[in-house]
């Protein structure tokens, strides 16, 4: 078949086989909806083809981008010529079959004959969607944004339209694609996603606006970042004539290829990773529900070794339109600098989606080239930018602040929840929980094994390993359900400040649940007040089929047995706690110190966490404190220590002499008796409660005599000891003094 006249219209489309790009042509008199990708699904027989001559047809003639694709579309014909085959392409409506022409080879021309079939579409329905329904049919993987090449002859781009130019990124359509022949196997049915989806996705982290952030931390800690800023500031935008807040979330991490990129824009997709213990992100959905929740716009701009992508997810850009719009251009490195990637789409896509996004957001191309030279310090990562912020009446549901630069800690900036609402907790008795409403304290404890480090507004998060910052520290291990799991309980002088008490549950080193209450201390906080659990329960809410009991918010358990059994098994564990360590009498508020057992400070260069003796003030160290420096006086390649159990004796002990075990006749004392003769000894007694049994004079008596006949059978060299042990009992009560 010859080529259409000059006046025929012409369509570009790329040719492609194995998901290799043959070449890019031209289709000259095309068929009307014809997507720009031909992939290549098969090659047949030319008498395979039936009915020849009644088939509908039309021509390719080359429109090469390089010699390298002028190479392969003479070698494709050569070969279809030599064998007499023909290239079958199946492209939704059509199945296409490609010929070499016989007289015309040398010319490069190809003869393709098509069958249609006829879409059973509405009247108010476009049906523009067939380059989508051509990246799921073919083996290629499909481009929200693929669009067509461009041709060098200009005037063969003016007589296309926008519409026939970018099928994909105009969208705005909804099609009943099904053949006249319903009984029919091979027919598939494929999804169109409304633009109001992104408002509903926003929905997952209604409750609690710091999940949204959380799950975009959490994707800069799978990308294996050792840096982390998050910081909302104003910035002008075009559209509305003013200053508004933007929030940025940027690391250092590995960054994103176009395959990476596409997938997280995507809605859902299979996780490789979902056995690596540290890799968080499962459900494919993260991002998209972080970002539509805090804002309605959002942009990604991203970086790995050899190649930069940028994707804009927008509620802004997709308003009135029947489907959905991501554009995403992607470059690809070529020496020292960075040009359209080619090989994921053309430069007329590209530029076409670029515009798209000047147009629609803040950012044009002097403020997109300011953002990439942020990569020029670790040459990857990743950088979001969320506006159009979610809002609270007239103001915005986040509240922040820029803090003082060269200020104290008390002038650093933050970012808040405007509300400042505690959320509910059963047996919740405090009004002070700053990790409900204050990011800098939810990132404290964010990560079981905090290696990152995270700024707010500009100012360093003190990271705060609760496992590693009790008093009276307790590991205790058990099995729930046939799988072991460890539990780390203690008293924390913060918690017991501010009133709080309860468990903190990690999935993969994530916090997923905070000051969960079990036991006795579900319905009286008071009882267990300053008490903290810290449990990593991964081998249990990960089933060995694949099943995971987490929500996809990332905020609570789902109501299985596993996470019934494991409450039981909690409060078993925080009851007897209560039960062996924590005072009967009610302590003064001035003699309560639950000084952690050890002090630990994280190295700013290896991020390892060093244990520093119990008397060091940690506060007297710099805010920059390497291995190398004192207390630790160590290098960087020493392994790390871990948590042990704490010394849980009377302070005595720490006096420098131990008490030994009294004998039976001397040990009549009920329980109660004898943990407040130990506080006697000691020297800390304090008024006891109405509802305590109230200790005699005498028992009080033969407490504190026990103790000192104990030291009165010391040899002659321990007189030293002697003489502290006096110490203290001069400073017994009156009653104690008289024995």
């Amino acid at each position: 078949m010859e080529p259409s006249k000059e006046g025929s219209s012409r369509l570009l489309i790329k040719l492609t086989k194995d998901q290799k790009i043959i070449s890019r042509v031209a289709c000259v008199g095309p068929p009307t909806q014809m997507p720009a990708v031909w992939a290549i699904t098969s090659i047949v027989r030319k008498e395979k083809i039936d009915c020849q001559s009644s088939l509908l047809g039309c021509s390719l003639i080359p429109a090469c981008e390089d010699h390298h694709q002028e190479k392969e579309w003479g070698s494709f014909l050569e070969f279809l010529q030599k064998y007499e085959r023909a290239a079958v392409s199946k492209l939704g409506l059509h199945e296409v079959y490609i010929l070499p022409c016989s007289k015309d080879s040398k010319r490069g021309f190809a003869t393709v004959l098509y069958k249609e079939k006829v879409p059973n579409l509405s009247p108010s329905q476009k049906c523009d969607a067939l380059a989508e329904i051509v990246a799921f049919e073919t083996s290629s993987p499909p481009k929200i944004i693929a669009g067509e090449a461009a041709m060098s002859n200009s005037d063969l781009i003016d007589r296309i339209s926008p519409e026939q130019r970018y099928p994909e990124v105009n969208g705005g359509y909804s099609c009943d694609l099904k053949p006249k022949e319903q009984s029919r196997s091979s027919d598939r049915n494929f999804v169109v996603a409304h633009p109001s989806y992104l408002k509903t996705l926003g929905q997952a982290h209604s409750c609690w606006i710091f999940g949204a952030i959380a799950e975009l931390v959490d994707n800069s800690r799978d990308a294996k970042a050792t840096k982390l800023e998050v910081a909302i500031s104003m910035i002008y935008s075009k559209i509305s004539g003013k200053d508004i807040p933007m929030l940025s979330v940027i690391d250092d991490g590995r960054g994103m290829s176009h395959t990476d990129i596409y997938r997280m824009i995507s809605f859902g997709h299979g996780q490789s990773e979902a056995d690596d213990p540290d890799h968080i992100g499962r459900y494919g959905i993260g991002f998209k529900t972080g970002a539509m929740r805090l804002g309605k716009d959002a942009l990604v701009l991203t970086q790995t070794a050899n190649s930069r992508s940028i994707a804009f997810l927008s509620q802004s850009l997709n308003e009135g339109k029947d489907n959905l719009e991501i554009p995403i251009v992607s470059y690809r490195r070529i020496g020292q600098y960075m040009e359209v990637d080619t090989s994921v789409h053309n430069e007329d896509s590209a530029k076409y989606n670029l515009k798209t996004i000047k147009r629609f957001s803040p950012f044009d191309k002097y403020l997109i080239g300011e953002k990439t030279g942020i990569f020029k310090e670790n040459g990857t990562g990743t950088q979001i930018y969320i506006w159009n912020l979610d809002e609270w009446g007239s103001a915005y549901s986040l509240q922040w602040e820029a803090g003082m630069a060269g200020g104290s800690s008390f002038h650093h900036g933050g970012i808040f929840i405007r509300s400042k609402r505690i959320r509910s907790r059963p047996g919740q008795m405090s009004h002070t929980v700053p990790l409900d409403y204050s990011l800098k304290s939810y990132l404290e404890v964010i990560f079981l094994d905090p290696r990152m480090k995270i700024y707010v507004q500009g100012a360093l998060v003190k990271s705060r390993p609760l496992a590693k910052s009790l008093n009276k520290t307790v590991v205790e291990n058990g099995k729930v359900l046939g799988k072991s799991i460890q539990l780390t309980l203690g008293r924390s002088q913060l918690e017991w400040e501010q009133a709080n008490c309860g468990i903190f549950l990690y999935w993969h080193g994530r916090l997923i649940e905070a000051y969960k209450r079990v036991g006795s201390i579900i319905h009286n906080g008071d009882c267990g007040r300053g008490i903290i659990g810290v449990i990593d329960v991964t081998p249990l809410m990960d089933d060995s089929n694949g099943q995971v009991w987490v929500h996809n918010n990332k905020q609570g358990f789902q109501d299985c047995e596993a996470y019934a059994e494991l409450e039981n098994w909690l409060g078993k564990k925080v009851d007897e706690y209560l039960d062996k360590y924590v005072d009967k009498i009610q302590v003064k508020k001035g003699n309560t110190q639950y000084k952690p057992d050890h002090e630990w400070v994280q190295c700013d260069k290896c991020r390892k966490w060093r244990m520093l003796s119990s008397d060091f003030d940690s506060k007297t160290l710099p805010l920059e404190w390497f291995c190398f420096m004192k207390p630790f006086n160590g290098r960087c390649e020493i392994p790390e220590e871990e948590v042990g159990s704490g010394l849980i004796t009377i302070s005595t002990k720490r006096n420098g002499y131990s008490i030994k075990e009294p004998s039976e006749s001397r040990n009549s004392l009920p329980e109660k008796a004898t943990s407040q003769s130990e506080e006697i000894c000691d020297g800390k007694l304090s008024e006891p409660d109405e509802d305590d049994v109230r200790l005699s004079k005498r028992q009080r008596t033969r407490a504190t005599r026990s103790c000192y006949d104990e030291k009165s059978n010391e040899t002659e060299e321990d007189d030293d000891e002697l003489l502290a042990f006096m110490r203290v009992r001069s400073r017994l009560p009156r009653s104690c003094k008289k024995s």
